[in-house]
């Protein structure tokens, strides 16, 4: 009896999964699934500025408005990468 009911449930899941599959397909070709919208250059600018000024990277994100994972994203983005750093190199 579980057996049975387990199969239902499995094939229910994976009707859901395709109608959200071809749903999330007739967004994007509609051009609706676009993503978040990108921080502005100036604002990229200012985070990397800041730091050189001797601002921590919360402070940083508060001054900006920005989130903390948006500050580490730009600074790791344009740090020059120093041996050692790629865990495949290793």
């Amino acid at each position: 009896m579980l057996t049975v009911l387990r199969s239902v449930a499995q094939f229910e899941r994976e009707i859901m999964l395709e109608r959200q599959r071809e749903g999330v397909a007739k967004a994007k070709a509609a051009g609706k699934y676009k993503g978040r919208k990108p921080i502005s250059s100036d604002r990229r600018g200012a985070v990397l500025q800041l730091p050189t000024l001797g601002t921590t990277q919360a402070s940083i994100a508060r001054q900006l408005s920005l989130g903390d994972a948006s500050v580490y994203r730009v600074l790791a983005a344009n740090r020059p990468e120093q041996p050692g750093d790629n865990p495949v190199d290793q």
